[in-house]
């Protein structure tokens, strides 16, 4: 479990595709502390530790992950958001997050607003119920607040975030464009709220 706070941005040191696809991530992380078997989030997904190096560790994902993320367009070089686990105690400054990634966005706007960015996503279909304004939501694994939401004649949304500096210098999202495709993780309260009304209605 995390809390959608990035405390190191890593990068794709190499890529090994056999059966499954292997990662070699560099990191500022003392890797000495990372025990085989550890779940750190890679922009939202949750992946095991495989093996440990100075400044570098390895990660496996199948073909199911990279189906329902964005790991399959990760380059050598590419930079990724990194948050090791929780521990029972740990002070959560953003949200719970699971790092089970619920579906791919696209960024299809981006714009100064003041000293922060707003971005604008657009999101699959199967989201839009979850979205909701001054909502809670984890993109690329960052958690952050919904400002607004609007659905489209397709039945996709459209949501908008604001990024402050610090986070804009601390993440990805200092290098995000348009046309990007992003992780999403929605809120679970979200999820649990729209099966309970699901239910309920059901049931009449």
């Amino acid at each position: 479990m995390f809390s959608g706070i990035i405390t190191d941005v890593g990068r794709v040191a190499a890529i090994e595709r056999r059966g499954d696809t292997r990662y070699i991530i560099e990191t500022a992380f003392d890797t000495s502390t990372i025990e085989i078997g550890a779940s750190v989030a890679h922009n939202g997904v949750c992946l095991t530790v495989i093996e440990t190096s100075p400044g570098r560790f390895a990660v496996e994902a199948s073909a199911e992950t990279l189906s329902r993320s964005t790991l399959g367009d990760w380059a050598v070089g590419t930079e990724v958001n990194l948050e090791r686990s929780l521990r029972l105690g740990d002070e959560i400054g953003g949200h719970l997050v699971y790092g089970h990634v619920d579906g791919v966005g696209t960024i299809v706007d981006r714009r100064p607003e003041g000293d922060s960015v707003r971005f604008t996503i657009e999101a699959p279909a199967e989201l839009a119920d979850y979205i909701a304004s001054k909502g809670s939501v984890a993109i690329e694994g960052v958690s952050l607040t919904v400002n607004e939401v609007a659905d489209t004649p397709s039945g996709t949304c459209r949501f908008g975030v604001n990024i402050i500096p610090h986070t804009q210098s601390c993440t990805t999202f200092r290098s995000l464009s348009t046309d990007r495709r992003v992780n999403l993780e929605i809120d679970m309260l979200a999820r649990y709220t729209a099966r309970l009304l699901r239910d309920r209605k059901t049931t009449g």
